[in-house]
Order: C-alpha cells, then sequence, then structure tokens
C-alpha cells in the first residue's frame, strides 16, 4: 500500500486561531538508516496555492468546494481571518472544504492573526481593503520582522489608508467598500511577488479593475506564483491580461466556481526528491503532473536528478523554496555549489542564507560560506558518519528542519531543534519520511 503524504490526522488540533505558531519543544535526533529508503508516496496540496483557493472562494458570490488543500497552520490561520471578515468555511479537510460567501468581506470585531504565514498576512492585507472599516492584522514575532512596507505604500497610492509603523506587522487598513479608487498604480515587487499576487487578486472586486506595473527594473523573485496567481484568478472567472511580465491588468469581474482542486505542494517534494538523491534506494511522489504545473520548485527536480553531479551554480531566483533541501544536497556533491539569485530568503521565515550556512557549518566547518548574498556549499562527497552530534538550529523555520534531516540518510547524529515548525506546511512531515525509513527519535 502506497504511503501517503498528507493523510495522517493532525493530532489534538483545533480548526480554530492559534495563539502561536510552535512552542518550545525538545529536538529530534535524525536515525541514520541501515538500508536505503523507499516509498511511494502522495503529496498533499499546495500551501501557496490553498491560500490562494481560499481567497478567490471567499471572494465568490455563492457556494464553492474545495478538494486537495493543505490543511496545516498556515492555511488554518487564513481560514480563521476569513471567517472573522463573515464568510461561512466548514472545518478544513484534504478532501472537501466548502465555502459560502456573498462576495464580500466584512470588517472583523478584533484583529486578524496569521502567525508566521507570509501569504495570508499579505493576501489579507490587500483583501482588507475590499471591506468597509478598520481591519487590523498581525502574527507572531517571526512576521513581525518580514517586509511588508511594499504593499503598503500601493494601497495607500491606491486610495486606501493603510498603516504600517515598523514596516511588517501589525498593520491597520480602513477599508472602503465599493469606493471609487484609482485604477492603476506602481509598486515594488523586489522582496516578494505575494504583494503582486494580493493586488491582483482583489482588483476584480475594484470598480475600475486595477493595473499594476512593477516600480524599477527589480526583477520578481518567484515570478512564477505570480502566473499562478494570474491563472487561479482566470479559473475563478476573472479576466487578466499581462505585457512583458512587468504589468497586468485585471478588469472588473465577480469571481465564482462551483468546484476547484489544489494541486500538489512542489515545494514539499523537494525533501522527497531530496531523499531520493541521497539514498541508493527508491523514494517517489506518484501524484504530480510535472509537465503541466506551473509552480516554479517543479523545476528542482532536475537538479536533484544530476546529484552526485550538480552543476557548479545553480540559480535559486525562481525556486526559492527548493533552495535549503537543494544545499543540504549539495553538501554531499563532487563539486562545491554556489547558489546565486537568493536575495530574498534573507526575508522568508528567517534568513536562509544564513541559518543554512550555519546549519552546513555545524555538521563540518567551513563546510559553506557566504559571499554578499551568495551561498556557496563547499561539498565534500567524503562526508562520512563519524558518530558526532551536529545541532541544527531551525530559526523556527519549516523549511530548514525538514532540509537538514536529510542529512541523517548520510551522516550520524543529526540533530534538529524545534521539529513541531514544521507543522507551518507540511504537518506530518516526521511520520512520512520514517515510512520510507528515515526515522527521528525525541532527544
Amino acid at each position: 500500500m502506497p504511503n501517503q503524504v498528507g493523510k495522517t490526522p493532525i493530532k489534538s488540533r483545533k480548526d480554530k486561531k492559534l495563539n502561536k505558531l510552535t512552542e518550545p519543544q525538545q529536538a529530534v535526533k535524525i536515525v541514520r538508516p541501515s538500508q536505503s529508503l523507499n516509498g511511494l508516496v502522495t503529496i498533499s496540496g499546495s500551501k501557496s496555492l490553498s491560500n490562494r483557493a481560499l481567497l478567490l472562494a471567499a471572494l465568490s458570490n455563492g457556494t464553492t468546494e474545495l478538494s486537495g488543500c493543505l490543511v496545516s497552520d498556515d492555511t488554518i490561520y487564513m481560514a480563521a481571518a476569513l471567517r472573522k471578515m463573515g464568510v461561512k468555511i466548514s472545518q478544513l479537510n484534504a478532501d472537501k472544504i466548502t465555502i459560502q460567501s456573498n462576495g464580500k468581506l466584512s470588517a472583523p470585531n478584533e484583529p486578524l492573526y496569521v502567525g508566521n504565514a507570509g501569504t495570508a498576512a499579505r493576501f489579507l492585507t490587500a483583501a482588507a481593503s475590499l471591506a468597509n472599516g478598520k481591519v487590523v492584522i498581525n502574527g507572531d514575532e517571526d512576521m513581525q520582522k518580514r517586509p511588508i512596507k511594499p504593499l503598503i505604500d500601493a494601497l495607500n497610492t491606491l486610495g486606501i489608508k493603510a498603516t504600517s509603523p515598523t514596516g511588517c506587522l501589525p498593520v491597520t487598513v480602513h477599508g472602503q467598500a465599493n469606493a471609487a479608487l484609482k485604477s492603476a498604480i506602481q509598486i515594488d515587487g523586489g522582496l516578494s511577488s505575494q504583494y503582486v499576487s494580493a493586488l491582483m487578486m482583489v482588483a476584480p472586486k475594484l470598480k475600475n479593475g486595477l493595473k499594476i506595473s512593477l516600480s524599477g527594473n527589480v526583477k520578481i523573485g518567484g515570478f512564477g506564483y505570480v502566473e499562478i496567481t494570474s491563472k487561479m484568478m482566470q479559473e475563478f472567472g476573472a479576466k487578466v491580461t499581462s505585457a512583458n511580465g512587468n504589468s497586468w491588468l485585471v478588469k472588473p469581474a465577480e469571481y465564482g466556481r462551483s468546484a476547484y482542486i489544489v494541486e500538489p505542494d512542489y515545494s514539499s517534494c523537494t525533501y522527497i526528491w531530496g531523499a531520493n538523491a541521497l539514498t541508493n534506494g527508491d523514494v517517489e511522489a506518484k501524484n504530480l503532473s510535472l509537465e503541466t504545473t506551473a509552480q516554479p520548485d517543479a523545476k528542482s527536480k532536475t537538479l536533484f536528478d544530476m546529484f552526485p553531479n550538480m552543476p557548479s551554480v545553480i540559480n535559486g531566483e525562481q525556486m526559492q523554496d527548493a533552495v535549503p533541501a537543494l544545499a543540504v544536497v549539495a553538501a554531499f556533491n563532487n563539486v562545491p555549489v554556489r547558489f546565486v539569485g537568493i536575495a530574498n530568503l534573507r526575508v522568508k521565515e528567517c534568513d536562509r542564507v544564513e541559518v543554512m550556512a550555519a546549519g552546513l557549518n555545524a555538521i563540518k566547518q567551513g563546510l559553506a560560506t557566504i559571499e554578499g548574498d551568495d551561498l556557496i556549499v563547499h561539498a565534500d562527497p567524503n562526508l562520512r558518519p563519524d558518530g558526532e552530534v551536529s545541532f541544527i538550529k531551525t530559526a523556527r523555520d519549516h523549511r530548514i528542519a525538514m532540509s537538514f534531516a536529510l542529512a541523517g540518510i548520510k551522516l550520524d547524529g543529526i540533530t534538529i531543534e524545534n521539529p513541531k515548525c514544521v507543522e507551518k506546511t507540511f504537518p506530518n512531515y516526521w511520520e512520512v519520511m520514517s515510512s520510507v525509513g528515515l526515522r527521528s527519535v525525541a532527544v
């Protein structure tokens, strides 16, 4: 029977606002497997697509049934916030979620809390402009360090009063339902493609629609996610056209779709592909469609398949969430690997450039260095188990925890701090890895 990623129930969890993304807890030590890993797994829905689908369904007039959604901290926060804005959403379930809405959002009676969910924070900040009244959005201490000022500036230019004293959460948006706002704005998308996606998704609900243009000559990292946003919007009934990949024209339209299936998460696939690269076994994800998906991280599979002869330079600009797993695998490559185009990784859940380098150097001093925003992994194909403990500080970042667990395939003593942080996007990660032969034990 195939192993099922995403099918393990989340125990002792309620579909409601969480007080904190993670709590202090024990570490886990990876048990180096004595034999090759193997297993056929099913990947859960994409976190990024799930939160887009939740918002688009909330902005639709009628009933929408979503299937394949990821049930994780990020989507739980998103659903809880939308409920507070008047949308009826059934309990989150990977099989089916029913969303009933009149296509409008109400100002909530209390602040919206999003934990460390970047998509929820950015999407809800823009969506709050559609409510009739004040909306406060806040998150945990890590989210309060992640930039949102370009989106705040764009909303003010649009004609919506929005404030953010620190340039991060908390933010306050004074929504103006049915107001006549500007029909064209510019935004700095250099820090996050989510700013553009957030504005795009609310644009059909504006009286005059909206033309969104990028300011300056800064290229969007993770541009593929903007394309995903455009595709999903059109699947829900919007009209979107793009010019040269730096401007988007969205016409007024009503959203509406009776049913929608969320794609599997190709960012989660990177850990499966990484595990397969580092073992002589056969670990495979079965429910994928690499030929048709627009998710940027799908492109990383080719690089994992090249191990142990990965290229000496990897541009991570358009596959940012794949970089942590690629970097851990690169530690065992035949040649050093320089990761370029990853400056935006410094403003993710943590400064992933610094934290990745620290983790690699915890395995072997000098295994990684940083030059500017580039991460250089000084590969050592002769790294061998030596019984030494390598304590990996995750900075509460799910992708750091999941990526460094892969090093335990080759090495003894890999110990991961704060293992529960994986619940942000991959709640049953440890069970899934155990099912293919990579066990972890609490220490």
